[in-house]
């Protein structure tokens, strides 16, 4: 999408919050893996870039990324798997 497309920009901002809040209580169990494993899928080398500043292209997965929801869910299971990894 193009930076200059603020209506789409707005209603894909809305869906990625509304489909976090349908899988939050998937990730409050099962988040630290899904999120790695979705960033890892991302960022690997033959990926687009999600934000492409040069051209004003900017991807739904910066959203994702960036979304403090995705962030706050996946928070339980990020900090039991550093108590669980600090143990062994």
């Amino acid at each position: 999408m193009r930076y200059e497309e603020r209506a789409k920009l707005a209603a894909v901002k809305t869906l990625i919050s509304l489909a976090i809040l349908v899988a939050s209580p998937v990730l409050l169990i099962t988040g630290a893996p899904i999120r790695r494993r979705y960033l890892r899928y991302v960022y690997r080398d033959e990926a687009p870039q999600i934000l492409d500043k040069k051209r004003g292209w900017v991807s739904a997965h910066y959203f994702v990324v960036t979304n403090p929801l995705l962030q706050w869910l996946c928070w339980p299971t990020e900090s039991l798997a550093g108590l669980i990894g600090h143990r062994g």
